[in-house]
């Protein structure tokens, strides 16, 4: 059985550290994709063993498509990752999901058109189930987290991503909320498809920065609201991060565990050496 030893924490845009998390080491990770957004920075966490990364990397560097998620979700699998806590900042598309509320996502809905959204390619084919992608187990760490921690979240929703980064049209963002689309992003895809090819357990806590487009007062919001509510997002999210670490148990099965054994579909005697060595710490163990 496979268990944790590390659980990875990746930050989206406001959350580039976390109080209260006790640094050990930067790490620098090569990956066959190149250099991840940021070094992995080892510690803990209200005394749990934590990977820290920065998506868009220190100082906010990187637009959402420019970032390196392959070489992000190869790095943490490399180390030891086995479970992400995503953050990420959004825009609300439903009227009762207001700003400074945080939500944990359930479903998402991919609308990213140029960034590459698999490892699996150039000598060896899987086909990752992605009708639940997100950990039940990580997600209810999160729920319990924000009400002891008395923010007001949302239990579930789907998450739209776009290609960005220029944000939505209002015929895009009323086409989203006719879909049933709860949030809009543009940074959790392909992030989540690439945790789930590397059998990593997944969930996403929503920071809501703003309505999108489509409400009526989109267009009187000033900057120095969404940066205020940026703010308390995020001070909201390192308690509710600080709190679900310290209640995860490093013993449990993962629920991403086993994905590939009936995911890949080339034959065995077909898959080069050079190929089972790209992707060693993902599919090393099938390939023995």
């Amino acid at each position: 059985m496979t268990t944790s030893k590390y659980i990875g924490i990746i930050g989206g845009s406001g959350l580039y550290s976390i109080a209260g998390f006790q640094q050990d080491q930067k790490l620098a990770v090569k990956t066959p994709y190149g250099d991840p957004s940021s070094l992995l920075t080892i510690g803990k966490l209200n005394g749990a063993p934590v990977v820290f990364l920065a998506r868009h990397g220190d100082g906010h560097i990187y637009n959402p498509s420019e970032i390196n998620y392959r070489a992000n979700i190869w790095a943490m699998k490399k180390v030891g990752v086995s479970a992400i806590f995503s953050v990420s900042a959004v825009g609300s598309l439903k009227g009762e999901i207001h700003p400074g509320h945080l939500l944990v996502v359930d479903q998402f809905y991919d609308r990213t058109r140029f960034r590459p959204s698999t490892f699996f390619e150039k000598g060896l084919v899987a086909h990752v189930s992605m009708a639940y992608p997100v950990s039940g187990y990580l997600r209810g760490l999160l729920i319990d987290a924000c009400r002891e921690a008395g923010v007001t979240v949302h239990e579930k929703g789907t998450y739209v991503c776009m290609e960005g980064p220029q944000f939505s049209s209002q015929a895009e963002s009323h086409s989203y909320r006719n879909l049933g689309a709860s949030i809009i992003g543009m940074t959790n895809m392909p992030e989540a498809k690439l945790a789930r090819e590397a059998e990593i357990d997944y969930a996403t806590l929503a920071l809501v920065t703003d309505f999108d487009c489509w409400h009526p007062d989109h267009d009187h919001v000033t900057t120095d609201q969404v940066v205020a509510v940026v703010k308390a997002n995020v001070k909201n999210a390192q308690k509710v991060l600080s709190l679900a670490v310290k209640k995860f148990d490093f013993s449990r099965k993962l629920e991403s565990e086993g994905i590939l054994q009936n995911a890949i579909m080339t034959h065995r005697e077909c898959v080069s050496k050079e190929v089972v060595e790209r992707l060693e710490p993902i599919v090393g163990k099938y390939f023995c």
